[in-house]
């Protein structure tokens, strides 16, 4: 072989998984705690007083009304991460969350591992579940949350180009588990959870063991009185931002 040909090998070598090192490294955003401290604003740190309620994988009809119907008794609002695929199926549901007053964030269409997935599918999924939002809400959503926490660069490039902002999560109950239980959720999201901090729970189980979205409806009263105790208010994204004015937001 050349030496001409010898070099580009070794350099192919090298670049390849210089490239996919590029591509997969802002996936580390996933690990909650290195995330917490290095992204504070990806992580959804907010004002010190206030806690984010926020939930992924609906609407489901079989489960999500269940959330709406507790969330209006305690005069709550939250913000909802749904899934194009899951939206299109029940408009209706997703119509009725934005007229209560929830905010409406983007899941994707599928909830898909990003890292498996090129530029142009991420771009075309993330695109296509933004616009079924805006046709049946009225409101283009201003927020996103990849699946899984993994924010790719191809990601952050779609997001960039068509305007919602990034958001994962500070605390996280574990409810999509088999053997998550109402205790184990509340015990899980306030042994993490600050002022300022973003809670992530699903309110649909399409992604996660059957049946689990009951141990988040069950904990979730005891999480809003946790946070009663501890002067915390709760509230969707749109009302956890420092100011509306910073940059950053």
């Amino acid at each position: 072989m050349p030496s001409s040909a010898n070099t580009a090998l070794r350099l192919g070598c090298y670049a390849l998984p210089a490239l996919a090192a590029a591509q997969c490294a802002p996936a580390l955003s996933a690990l909650g705690p290195l995330r917490t401290r290095l992204l504070p604003r990806l992580s959804g740190a907010g004002r010190p007083g206030h806690v984010a309620l926020t939930f992924d994988d609906g609407p489901d009809p079989l489960s999500t009304p269940f959330f709406l119907r507790l969330l209006d008794a305690h005069g709550i609002r939250a913000t909802f991460f749904v899934l194009g695929s899951m939206s299109r199926r029940s408009p209706g549901l997703l119509r009725d969350m934005a007229s209560a007053g929830h905010e409406i964030g983007v899941h994707g269409w599928h909830h898909r591992p990003l890292p498996l997935r090129g530029p142009k599918a991420t771009f075309g999924d993330l695109r296509r579940a933004r616009d079924l939002v805006a046709d049946v809400t009225g409101e283009v959503p201003r927020l996103f949350r990849p699946p899984y926490g993994a924010m790719i660069t191809a990601a952050h490039l779609a997001a960039s180009g068509l305007g919602p902002t990034p958001v994962l999560w500070t605390a996280w109950g574990r409810d999509w588990t088999r053997r998550a239980t109402a205790e184990s959720v509340h015990r899980t999201v306030t042994s993490r959870l600050r002022g300022g901090g973003t809670i992530l729970l699903h309110d649909s189980d399409v992604t996660s063991a059957p049946g689990a979205w009951r141990s988040a409806l069950g904990a979730l009263p005891r999480i809003i009185d946790t946070c009663g105790e501890r002067g915390l208010t709760i509230g969707p994204l749109r009302s956890h931002a420092p100011c509306r004015t910073d940059p950053d937001w």
